[in-house]
């Protein structure tokens, strides 16, 4: 497990089974038991605290990373894995993450 992959996870209802993407650091995969995720989701509003990733990052159809639905994860939810965001997309994330939370200075990356 790394940054940025794609996972399906069994989350608890009412969210069930969907794909996450993975936001915690790449260390803390190794000793935690609970990780930072992002739910993906069809619904697309083309929102700044939306990434969009389809089929080149795994995934069966159109969709979207919603920063406005972050939760933790307990390491049992996460199923396989299904692709992850390319590097040179890492900065839509942090973007994304910026807007959720109102941090200015990450919406302004370039």
């Amino acid at each position: 497990m790394r940054q940025f992959e794609i996972w399906w996870a069994n989350l608890p209802a009412p969210a069930g089974r969907r794909p996450v993407l993975l936001l915690s650091r790449n260390d803390a995969y190794q000793y935690l038991s609970k990780f930072l995720v992002a739910e993906i989701t069809t619904t697309i509003r083309t929102i700044p605290v939306e990434v969009k990733l389809g089929r080149r990052e795994g995934l069966p159809s159109p969709c979207v990373a919603n920063f406005d639905n972050i939760r933790t994860a307990a390491r049992q939810w996460l199923e396989s894995r299904a692709g992850a965001l390319a590097p040179s997309r890492h900065r839509e994330a942090k973007r994304a993450m910026g807007y959720a939370l109102g941090w200015d200075e990450l919406t302004d990356l370039t």
